[in-house]
């Protein structure tokens, strides 16, 4: 990050980040931090890479006279809802290490300078120097990434001389991109001077469209009662008539249809009396087309069907095989778990957010699915990391599709969906880039009472789940705490004898937790005998005891082969464990870790669940190496 030259300007920026971070105070996992940590963490969550803050940079139009440049696409005709397309950059005098090419859409974007913006991108955490390019790329990569560019092994002479000697050679080059239908046309942009201080060199002449932009793409599955006889079934498409599911034999389902705009995006941070716009209401917006929902109904517990959802006005998806959950009350279930996944890029190109881990967790988890140990998945809490840039959505959905399209994807909502000031968020910080929670409802509807009130219960199985919003207020008498109480106190041990209790933000953590929190809401876990607490937020993988204010009431014993056992029998006090290593680069533990605190973990990972009636087993899946790294037993007798 770009530090500042002058004392003015420090002073200036110290005045408005002062501002900022006062309104807001949360971080990257430490809640309520002082005002000096929140802009130091903040900047650390929100601008990691040069290119995260591409938009705030100063452009230049590059004072290069040079006619040969040029960059073109090589494709097959219009683009297709998946494939990789080579980007060429050819005629290039004097490769550069700082050359990069920047894949832009919608097409018509402006990539020029903003020079009256600087307040919209302070709240990002970014205080460099202004002014601003306007539009977010999609992605980029700099012509290094071809290892002949730079030695100009790719030349071509533009100029001989009389006696036929050449006198002007270019150079070339040739990238790969990982492109989705974003439905949106695309643009390829050929900068110079890196990603700090970026100029235009030249852009390709003709947009790239989709060949069909209203394709039926990225279908999901949740449910949406504990009968496990309906399951939902959302997607995407550029079209707004309603299309249909068609499923079993034959069945059909006509879907409803909704989207969101710039104009629902959240925008109330204040700069005395200016207004300052939001990513996702500014620079990071991209249209989501339409989201297509459907409840297919008359199902069997347990049990695969086949589905392929579109129309034939639009087209048809592949035809997928899913399979339902067992019902609440059923002898057996197999979940995972984890949270704070995100995305990665498969073509080693630079996005805005960028989850390492997320790639290898994913295929991990797929074969999991494929092989059939896999009832349903439980995702807590940071979902895509788009936090404002809205096109990240749609990569984020083609990734988890192969997951998410054969067993029943749940969800819990987390900061970078969430947060914002001003927007009725319990934390204020600006982690969900403006979002405030609008795409993620609306891509995942979960069995939820209502808009914005992001709680509810599910059983499947043996498995009570309580699944809660760390993000809206939680404390004593709001309408959330009185439906946990409510919730919690309702379960029939008898039909499901586990009570999981699971959100977001954690209770315990080496790191740190919110101390509010934890006094407010663990009560309602003692007192309504709560056998397992599973938190993300934090990037590692945590074990506690039997823990009840932050004091271990009993501790595992090994069994014949190893395993820790906490006995439930006679009942103390839950376990907790934190499960936020699946994507987002990892947090390392202190040197010193509280006694209650039995195992740390710090690679990337999902938990493998497995419930009966009277055991439930959790292990700690490394997703590079497959190996078990934790595993633990909660028994009943």
């Amino acid at each position: 990050m770009e530090q500042h030259a002058t004392t003015h300007h420090v002073n200036k920026l110290s005045f408005i980040l002062l501002i900022l971070s006062l309104a807001f105070p949360s971080s990257s996992f430490e809640l309520r931090p002082s005002v000096a940590d929140s802009t130091f963490l903040h900047r650390n969550d929100t601008a990691i890479s040069d290119f995260r803050v591409l938009n705030r940079r100063a452009l230049f139009q590059c004072p290069d006279l040079n006619p040969y440049l040029q960059i073109n696409v090589t494709t097959q005709g219009d683009l297709s809802d998946e494939q990789f397309i080579t980007v060429n950059v050819s005629g290039v005098l004097v490769p550069s290490d700082g050359d990069w090419v920047a894949m832009v859409s919608p097409s018509f974007s402006n990539v020029t300078t903003c020079l009256g913006s600087e307040a919209y991108y302070l709240q990002t955490g970014d205080t460099s120097i202004l002014p601003l390019l306007c539009h977010y790329p999609v992605k980029a990569k700099y012509v290094t990434s071809d290892p002949s560019y730079l030695s100009c092994e790719n030349q071509k002479c533009q100029k001989y001389g009389n006696n036929g000697d050449c006198e002007v050679r270019t150079c070339a080059g040739s990238l790969s991109f990982h492109v989705v239908n974003i439905r949106t046309n695309i643009d390829f942009v050929f900068f110079a001077g890196g990603f700090s201080t970026p100029c235009i060199l030249t852009k390709s002449d003709v947009p790239l469209k989709f060949s069909n932009p209203n394709s039926p793409l990225h279908g999901h599955l949740s449910s949406i009662d504990s009968t496990a006889t309906s399951m939902r079934l959302t997607w995407v498409s550029g079209d707004k008539e309603p299309q249909q599911v068609q499923y079993g034999d034959g069945k059909s389902q006509t879907s409803e249809v909704a989207t969101f705009s710039a104009a629902d995006m959240c925008s109330e941070f204040r700069l005395g009396s200016v207004v300052v716009p939001s990513p996702a209401k500014d620079f990071g917006w991209h249209d989501p087309g339409y989201i297509h929902t459907a409840v297919m109904s008359g199902l069997q517990p347990s049990s695969t069907f086949n589905f392929k959802y579109g129309s034939d006005a639009v087209g048809w998806s592949a035809e997928i095989q899913f399979r339902t959950p067992p019902a609440g009350g059923s002898d057996e279930l197999k979940f995972l778990v984890f949270g704070d996944m995100g995305k990665a890029p498969l073509d080693s190109s630079a996005e805005h957010y960028i989850q390492p881990g997320s790639i290898s967790v994913i295929k991990g988890m797929t074969e999991e699915v494929e092989n059939g140990n896999v009832d349903s998945i439980f995702h807590i809490g940071d979902i895509s990391y788009a936090t404002g840039f809205l096109v990240e959505w749609d990569y984020f959905l083609n990734l988890i599709t192969p997951l998410a399209s054969k067993v029943s994807y749940m969800t819990a909502i987390g900061n970078h969906e969430r947060d914002y000031s001003d927007s009725g968020s319990w934390y204020t910080g600006p982690d969900s880039g403006g979002e405030c929670g609008v795409p993620y409802e609306t891509y995942f509807p979960m069995p939820t009472p209502a808009k914005d009130k992001p709680w509810y219960s599910i059983e499947q199985g043996s498995v009570h789940f309580t699944v809660i919003s760390t993000e809206h207020d939680w404390t004593e008498k709001s309408e959330q705490y009185e439906w946990m109480k409510t919730d919690m106190a309702s379960v029939d041990r008898s039909k499901t004898p586990w009570l999981v209790f699971t959100g977001h933000r954690p209770m315990y953590s080496s790191l740190g937790a919110d101390d509010q929190f934890l006094e407010t809401v663990e009560p309602l876990l003692l007192n309504n005998k709560v056998d397992l607490v599973l938190f993300g937020h934090v990037h590692n993988y945590e074990r506690t005891c039997s823990i009840y204010k932050s004091e271990c009431l009993a501790m595992p014993e090994k069994d014949k082969n190893g395993i820790d056992t906490y006995d439930n029998t006679n009942y103390t006090a839950p376990v907790q464990a934190i499960v936020g290593m699946a994507g987002f680069s990892l947090d390392k533990f202190p040197d010193d870790a509280p006694s209650w605190s039995l195992v740390r973990i710090s690679e990337f990972g999902y938990v493998r669940a497995h419930a009966t009636k009277d055991e439930l087993k959790l292990e700690f899946v490394n997703s590079d190496t497959k190996n078990v790294d934790d595993s633990f037993i909660i028994t009943k007798k």
